[in-house]
């Protein structure tokens, strides 16, 4: 315990030499923190230069300045867009015919009837060979409810019909054309709103006003989600009996398996394939058709190379729609003939111009320079411009308060940071060599300085009016591939902001005296630790001492003031023997 022997409080003046010998580490941690702003402030400025760049970059390409604005006076017949560099003026497009699509229209697809003969007695009406299965519920004839459940069987629905209408409703089958036949001695009426079951709709029996109803068309159909084979076509799918089953779409093989595919697995591997055609299977017209992804009068070719689907279908022995190409005309001329409705210059001749025609009519296509957008790209240069010489000089100005203390910036006085925000000044406003003419620098197209900062204004009416009457001038003013303004403002921010340039070189230091001063600080830290505990050690060393000598002293004091038996007074006979013995010696 500090003085406890010695009496001296050691411990305050160990902890005031620690406090004394700790003071640099202060000072070196506030060093740190001010390298930490100003490299932050630097990747600030980076950033803003990297963003200013982009722009720069931009009005750097000529191609640029050729953008192109297209507008048609009718958007009923046309709608249409000009890449860069296409031929400004307006060009007068008569369409006189749409590009269309061309179809493969297969025959009618042979389908078994749901019976093959009148005796439907066998024939479950949920599993009979429909278009789509009937569901369980109740239908209406005449008025009166027919209840069927899935499992019955057509003729037990046919006596139910007969039944419930009192005899006056007779229902058959007609094997030969596959369809069903109501007849009745007066006006038949089907259906009501109350209806549940889809019966009348799926054996597609409607009214009619008379006597006799009959099924709109045969009630067989193609099963398109069975297996193939078992698609209820009226010529049984095959793939050769080997699963690789084959057939060709405009020379695209496809393969299947008769056994495993549905047909519409088969429809949507032709829509998958490179064939160029979309499958789809008309319910209505029980008909197969194929349609060319594309527009124009091009042909289709189908092909059964191991098996028969095409065949079974219907498609092999179907017939070509023809598809119609764009016909068309520009400013009067001769007739002109697109396979596609976008008119390009394959067709047009006119480079850069792309024509989309929506109907028939005529409609005036203006191709104008893209003023708005160059001013728009113009005007974000200035804003970025800007917005990096604001920061450089909020961080190097010096800040006085109303009782006159200067506070300086965290940059103030950093040549470096000063030295970009007056290059950057100087790049904008120097005139470019080798320039002549209306336009030789930015103040000449409204950008302009006042001359007390570093900051860019822009005069709208005098840009817009120089790239309206002037437009290759400015173009060559950002663009010239030696003085142009793009061309050193551009070069300049590349080598300041890349990976050798000053920005990085600067943020580098910044990291390297961070981690040289951390280091010092550890250094400093262990080096008065050790002393500390020098320190503490020596000064137990001498309450040690002390408390020992302590210890010796209290007890050489104990010894020398202890009372001993030899040196007592001698008593009063003891004296008078010792005389008279005395006495008579002499």
């Amino acid at each position: 315990m500090s003085g406890l022997a010695s009496g001296m409080d050691w411990t305050s003046i160990i902890n005031d030499m620690v406090a004394e010998e700790s003071a640099p580490e202060t000072t070196m941690e506030a060093q740190q923190t001010t390298l930490g702003t100003e490299k932050t402030d630097y990747q600030t400025i980076g950033t803003d230069l990297t963003t200013l760049n982009k722009d720069v970059t931009t009005l750097m390409a000529p191609s640029f300045f050729q953008t192109r604005t297209a507008s048609t006076d009718d958007a009923s017949v046309a709608s249409a867009s000009a890449a860069a560099g296409t031929a400004t003026g307006d060009y007068t497009f008569k369409i006189s015919q749409l590009a269309t699509q061309a179809s493969w229209q297969g025959g009618a697809a042979k389908v078994n009837p749901i019976s093959s003969s009148s005796d439907v007695d066998g024939v479950e009406v949920g599993t009979a060979g429909f278009s789509t299965p009937i569901t369980a519920g109740v239908f209406t004839v005449d008025g009166h409810a027919i209840t069927i459940a899935a499992t019955d069987t057509l003729a037990s629905v046919f006596t139910q019909i007969n039944q419930a209408t009192g005899g006056a409703v007779t229902a058959s089958y007609d094997p030969t054309n596959d369809v069903i036949k109501l007849t009745s001695g007066s006006a038949i009426v089907l259906g009501s709103a109350t209806d549940t079951s889809n019966f009348l709709q799926v054996t597609q029996l409607y009214n009619n006003g008379g006597d006799a109803v009959s099924s709109a068309s045969a009630l067989g159909s193609v099963n398109l989600n069975n297996a193939a084979s078992d698609s209820n076509l009226a010529t049984t799918v095959n793939d050769g009996g080997s699963g690789n089953g084959e057939f060709r779409i405009n020379g695209v093989a496809i393969n299947f398996d008769a056994s495993t595919d549905s047909i519409n697995d088969i429809l949507q591997r032709i829509d998958d394939s490179a064939a160029g055609v979309t499958a789809t299977y008309d319910l209505t017209d029980n008909q197969f058709q194929l349609t060319n992804n594309t527009t124009g009068n091009v042909g289709i070719s189908v092909q059964d190379v191991t098996g028969n689907f095409l065949a079974a279908t219907g498609l092999l022995g179907g017939k070509l729609q023809s598809g119609n190409n764009l016909q068309y005309s520009i400013n009067g001329g001769g007739p002109l003939t697109s396979e596609s409705n976008t008119i390009d210059s394959t067709s047009s001749g006119l480079a850069g111009l792309s024509v989309t025609a929506l109907g028939q009519g005529s409609t005036t296509v203006s191709v104008q320079s893209d003023t708005a957008t160059i001013a728009a790209a113009i005007n974000s240069f200035v804003t970025d411009y800007n917005a990096a010489q604001s920061y450089i000089s909020s961080q190097t100005a010096s800040t006085t308060s109303s009782t006159g203390t200067v506070t300086p910036g965290t940059l103030t006085g950093d040549m470096n940071a000063e030295g970009i925000a007056t290059q950057l000044r100087q790049l904008t406003s120097a005139a470019p060599s080798g320039l002549s003419g209306a336009i030789e620098t930015l103040n000449d197209i409204g950008i302009t300085s006042d001359g007390q900062d570093n900051l860019l204004t822009v005069d709208s009416t005098t840009l817009n009016s120089a790239l309206s009457s002037n437009l290759n001038a400015v173009q060559q003013l950002f663009t010239d591939p030696t003085n142009g303004v793009g061309t050193t403002l551009g070069s300049y921010l590349t080598a300041t902001t890349g990976s050798g340039g000053l920005l990085a070189t600067q943020e580098a230091n910044f990291t390297s005296q961070v981690t040289g001063l951390a280091t010092s600080i550890s250094n400093l830290q262990t080096t008065v630790s050790n002393n500390e505990t020098t320190l503490q050690n020596q000064f137990v060393a001498m309450e040690t001492a002390i408390s020992t000598i302590n210890t010796n002293k209290q007890y050489l004091t104990d010894f020398f003031n202890e009372p001993s038996s030899s040196s007592a007074a001698p008593s009063t006979a003891d004296s008078s023997s010792s005389s008279s013995s005395g006495s008579s010696s002499t």
